[in-house]
């Protein structure tokens, strides 16, 4: 059975986010470095999008996009139980267009990744520029950037649990050709829920994007300014590509 096609199963297993330090840090963003007002936010790949149900709650309005109808559905149910209002697009993230463009968006976990040829990565940017309004940002969580980085290869674990449900999420990036810069992820969910023990898998072939080609890219689009790369989870700018990453671009 597939992780993706489990909206409950599969937020149990990232709750370990602090969504809350995330959006603050997503303001302190917005003050520092975009030139318009954000009153909406766009999620790429929102999948159960804790953060757009933070932002929302903050009173912005917020569109999330997702090519999962299940993640979708999952979301607009747990946007009514909180009381807020969140729009979803069913959508492809190299191919997509919103009737009223965003001021800020952003795309969490690495979901950048999965955009797999240069090609698309243009397409993607293409997208996001005619969704975006200009002056507005856009911020990349966990580029992939240096396949020797002893903190991406390799198996790590973890479990988590709520509400009588245990969830323990194996995670592996293996590399799988160098030359067209693939790696693979696999995921793996072993599920207990209230005694029921369920086990979910997914493995999806990743592309590598190595620093000075994601700034070539930019500059080939065009459409993007270059803001920084910075230290995830701060506002710490860095002075070269890291694997620990935040990446912003604002809209020319």
């Amino acid at each position: 059975m597939e992780v993706y096609k489990e909206p409950l199963y599969y937020e149990i297993a990232f709750s370990f986010i602090d969504v809350k330090k995330q959006i603050d840090l997503f303001e302190r963003f917005i003050d520092k470095y975009s030139k318009i007002k954000v009153k909406r936010f766009l999620d790429i790949g929102c999948g159960p999008s804790l953060q757009l149900r933070e932002i929302a709650k903050r009173g912005y309005r917020v569109t999330g996009l997702d090519s999962s109808s299940q993640m979708l559905k999952y979301l607009e149910n747990r946007a009514k139980e909180e009381e807020i209002r969140i729009e979803t697009i069913k959508g492809d993230m190299t191919n997509f267009k919103l009737e009223k463009k965003a001021d800020f968006a952003f795309i969490m976990m690495g979901t950048i990744n999965l955009i797999e040829s240069n090609k698309k990565f243009l397409l993607h940017l293409d997208s996001l520029a005619n969704s975006l309004k200009k002056g507005g940002l856009y911020l990349i969580e966990n580029i992939r950037l240096d396949w020797t980085s002893k903190d991406l290869l390799g198996a790590q674990s973890w479990t988590m649990e709520r509400n009588g449900i245990e969830v323990k999420t194996t995670y592996e990036i293996t590399l799988k050709d160098t030359l067209d810069q693939i790696l693979t992820d696999r995921i793996r969910l072993d599920v207990n829920d209230h005694g029921s023990k369920l086990v979910f898998e997914k493995s999806q072939d990743v592309k590598m994007i190595f620093p000075q080609e994601f700034l070539s890219l930019i500059e080939l689009n065009k459409k993007f300014d270059f803001i920084g790369w910075f230290q995830r989870d701060r506002m710490r700018k860095l002075k070269k590509a890291s694997m620990d990453n935040i990446t912003i671009l604002r809209r020319k």
